[in-house]
């Protein structure tokens, strides 16, 4: 069974990245300018800023790019139009996108998200309407990844794909003799204040994962301990046929 990803998901190995390229000071400072800006930057006006030669900002700009940090447009900045106007420039502005790295990885998006729908329901029953939220979003992402499985796969590869989505999500699966321990919780500092709410919506989350997979004979239950998920998931013994 593989073990937990170091960095977490793909989007926390980019978002790592992303922070890492806003370590260098120029970058951080050449960043800091544009989002103050409220229109797009080009590179010399960029350069003068932050006192620097333009090739040196066209440079650590691009690199900004490259992480996403940054979107570009073209257009000319002179205001001139027709023959000889020139080349559209270059210019720059803040892409949008949000950064933020926990190691290890939280997901409170997600428990806002689920909560949110939770809140929609009319069951007057929010623990019950948080649980079936939890469900209905593992179940959708059990049915995504059985998409991409043959038509009977097999149990260790049900079992294999469930612990590939629940890394993807933070959970930190590991192998522990015959079970799967979840070593992370995704929604620490939630469960701590209130242990009943988050414990249940992890544990519909994980069968309706199961549910979506159609992993039959493998089973979720609450095993709190501390340091880890509350929940872990194990394969039921198959029955052998006696002689």
């Amino acid at each position: 069974m593989p073990g937990p990803h170091p960095l977490g998901s793909d989007d926390a190995a980019a978002q790592i990245s992303a922070i890492s390229a806003l370590n260098e000071p120029i970058r951080r400072n050449l960043y800091a300018y544009i989002v103050d800006r409220p229109d797009a930057v080009g590179r010399e006006e960029a350069a003068e800023a932050v006192g620097i030669t333009r090739e040196l900002a066209a440079f650590h700009l691009d690199k900004l790019l490259e992480e996403g940090l940054l979107d570009v447009e073209y257009r000319r900045i002179s205001g001139r139009s027709g023959p000889g106007a020139g080349r559209p420039a270059k210019l720059y502005r803040p892409s949008g996108r949000h950064v933020q790295v926990s190691l290890p990885e939280r997901r409170y998006d997600l428990a806002g998200r689920l909560m949110a729908e939770a809140l929609e329901d009319p069951s007057g029953d929010p623990a019950g309407a948080v649980d079936r939220a939890a469900r209905r979003y593992g179940q959708t992402l059990g049915a995504q990844a059985r998409k991409h499985m043959g038509r009977r796969p097999s149990r260790d590869r049900l079992l294999e794909t469930a612990c590939v989505v629940l890394r993807d999500h933070g959970f930190e699966p590991v192998k522990a003799d015959n079970e799967i321990l979840l070593r992370n919780c995704p929604f620490d500092s939630l469960a701590k204040e209130h242990v009943a709410l988050v414990c249940g919506m992890n544990l519909a989350l994980v069968e309706g994962l199961l549910e979506g997979l159609g992993a039959e004979g493998v089973n979720a239950r609450l095993d709190p301990l501390p340091g880890r998920c509350c929940v872990a998931l194990a394969a039921q013994e198959r029955k052998t046929r006696s002689g």
